[in-house]
């Protein structure tokens, strides 16, 4: 049996270059000088956050071949259509899964799923108004759809409409959701007003929620910098990056707290390693400069 299944493309993630801005928040120990850690909402077009764990072979070939065998046996199956959709956006396969979603929504004009679904790929092809309005209209059909209000809050958070993105994500949290999105979310929104007690608190019901998930410890490792906690944004920053190791952002935050220790060498060491992940990274060519021996 086929079931309905929201694929959720992973929110860009905790990135240390969307908040290192003009709001002076923490001195760092560099040659001569005073480094500002400022702290906005993240906007990186990296990691993607997800709605329910996926098979890590559902974007395959093989299973893409599989699903459409059971479309074509059941034609006016909306289902089959948005399952096999979630396995195309999966795969990266953005137009074709556009078309399987709005198949699905045209064969169930109340499948509120597939319009939330359908919104991730909008949003993952730039149209942020296309995806607010088809998050407007699965809540039309269902009002307490945590996902959507989560979708249509980030949606709002990326384009810096804070007001907008704290009501959705306060929604989602008072209906009861228990998808970490919504808490880390709204954990970036208080780290971007200053409000950092809040955001630890907000990011750690996200980690709660999903402990193998890297960007919620970046992002309380970044307010732990903000507070001047250095220990705690270190454990925090090792802890996304033994998550993923690969994880640009971590190792940068991690050089950030070493250096404000006055540890050089090692917070070199960390710029380093973010150097060689992300070479376009101009924070950890600065902070590599800062702490070159």
């Amino acid at each position: 049996m086929i079931h309905s299944t929201q694929t959720e493309y992973r929110e860009p993630g905790t990135s240390v270059s969307g908040r290192l801005g003009p709001v002076r928040r923490l001195r760092l120990a560099a040659a001569a000088s005073v480094v500002a850690l400022g702290l906005t909402a993240c906007q990186s077009n990296t990691q993607i956050e997800k709605a329910i764990d996926l098979n890590p072979d559902q974007g395959s070939q093989e299973n893409i071949a599989s699903l459409t065998a059971v479309v074509e046996r059941n034609p006016k199956n909306a289902e089959a259509y948005n399952v096999r959709g979630t396995a195309f956006g999966k795969a990266g396969r953005n137009r074709e899964a556009l078309a399987d979603f709005t198949r699905a929504i045209e064969l169930n004009p109340r499948f509120y799923q597939a319009y939330a679904n359908r919104a991730l790929i909008y949003r993952a092809q730039g149209d942020p108004a296309a995806a607010i309005g088809d998050y407007n209209q699965a809540l039309k059909i269902n009002r307490e759809y945590d996902v959507a209000y989560i979708g249509r809050g980030t949606v709002y958070r990326l384009a810096s409409k804070n007001e907008q993105a704290m009501r959705d994500f306060q929604r989602a949290i008072q209906i009861g959701s228990t998808n970490p999105r919504a808490f880390h979310g709204r954990g970036l929104i208080y780290q971007a007003q200053g409000n950092h007690q809040q955001a630890i608190e907000d990011f750690t019901a996200a980690i709660s929620l999903d402990p193998a998930s890297p960007e919620p410890y970046n992002s309380r490792a970044v307010s732990y910098l903000a507070i001047n906690d250095g220990y705690n944004a270190i454990e925090d920053a090792d802890r996304a990056i033994n998550l993923n190791g690969r994880y640009a952002d971590a190792w940068i935050t991690k050089g950030l707290a070493l250096e404000a220790r006055g540890d050089k060498r090692q917070a070199f060491m960390a710029y380093q390693r973010a150097s060689r992940i992300d070479a376009q990274s101009r924070l950890a060519r600065d902070g590599m400069t800062r702490t070159r021996g």
